[in-house]
């Protein structure tokens, strides 16, 4: 019953293929492979544009590197308090930018407004004491597990466009996102205004296989460079590009996310039939976060079920996380096992 997070998962077995394929003959270094080439094409084909595609190996990477790219170290970068990039990478953007800020906005559920970074940016002063923003990064999914629809990426797009600001997707569950809005990666992307993609595998099947995706040819000229500098130009990369080859072949990305937004679903189904949990706002990817009791959790744990204790900032406003009780971040993936989601909505029932 390991729900603590999509990250504890392996690779499918189709990317594990075609990571053995590539293993059998000997290829050009650094990216300059067949299958590298094959990928980076697909990548176009996928997003309907020509695209200039850079694979690395982390997340963490895909996401400083795509702010080094087109933030100044005088600049700032305006994300949500509790975007990956602010909490979890340990300075990583700040460092490759060297030392750029990132700017943070609360909001309900993981989200900023449109009007929200509006009024953020409006607010700064034009002269040399303040760093000026530089681009915007939106989460998708949030790390609330929420969605932006692409009406709210366009009005965010449109602030962005207004001030001259990149704006960067932080894609680290792009495939969970896409399959719950029902479109297709061109109208979740550059058709809604986002210039620059952290597209992420990891998380949905991938061994560890990210890429930087960059929709306007002009934005983060010296990217080369940078992903050089970082150390992510692998010397035989058609490792990360094989993992990408079978990632996508026959849509087992789409079909990955597909299964583990069905898993979340059954669990939310679950959740909402015991008495006394409650979930703060919609499940709309594969992350869920019910408020249960600290004896639930206690249970939880004895009986083997891994899930995380997580904080309880973007709350809406009326909704609190009580003394005797705890919010929990529970995570499905393409390996989820539906009696595993029945497993521990029986052990909650029982325990709650």
């Amino acid at each position: 019953m390991d729900f603590g997070s999509d990250n504890f998962w392996g690779a499918s077995d189709q990317v594990l293929a075609a990571l053995a394929a590539a293993n059998e003959r000997s290829a050009s270094p650094y990216g300059s492979d067949v299958v590298t080439k094959r990928v980076e094409q697909k990548f176009s084909e996928i997003f309907e544009h020509d695209v200039r595609v850079f694979l690395v190996a982390t997340g963490t990477a895909a996401n400083a590197l795509s702010l080094a790219g087109c933030v100044p170290p005088w600049g700032m970068t305006v994300c949500h308090s509790e975007a990956h990039i602010n909490t979890d990478e340990c300075g990583a953007p700040e460092f490759f930018t060297h030392g750029a800020k990132l700017a943070t906005i609360p909001g309900v559920a993981g989200k900023m407004s449109a009007s929200a970074i509006e009024s953020f940016v409006s607010g700064l002063s034009d002269g040399v004491y303040q760093m000026p923003a530089k681009a915007v990064s939106i989460s998708q999914l949030t790390e609330a597990g929420t969605l932006y629809s692409l009406e709210e990426i366009k009005a965010i797009s449109a602030v962005c466009r207004k001030r001259d600001l990149p704006l960067h997707m932080d894609g680290a569950r792009f495939a969970n996102a896409l399959v719950s809005l029902g479109c297709t990666a061109a109208e979740m992307t550059w058709k809604s205004g986002v210039d620059i993609l952290s597209f992420g595998g990891s998380k949905n099947g991938c061994f560890a296989a990210e890429a930087i995706v960059v929709f306007k040819k002009d934005l983060a000229p010296d990217m080369d460079y940078l992903r050089k500098r970082a150390g992510q130009t692998l010397s035989k990369g058609r490792f990360l590009a094989a993992q990408f080859e079978g990632y996508f072949a026959d849509d087992l990305w789409l079909k990955n996310a597909i299964h583990a937004n069905a898993m979340a679903s059954l669990m939310k189904q679950g959740l909402d039939s015991i008495s006394g949990v409650r979930l703060p706002w919609a499940v709309q990817g594969n992350q869920l976060f019910p408020i249960i009791s600290k004896k639930a959790f206690a249970v939880l744990g004895e009986a083997g079920a891994t899930c995380f204790d997580w904080h309880s900032a973007s709350l809406p406003e009326g909704e609190k996380v009580g003394a005797d009780e705890v919010m929990v971040r529970l995570v499905t993936s393409f390996a989820t096992k539906p009696e595993d989601v029945e497993r521990f909505i029986g052990i909650l029932k029982t325990s709650n």
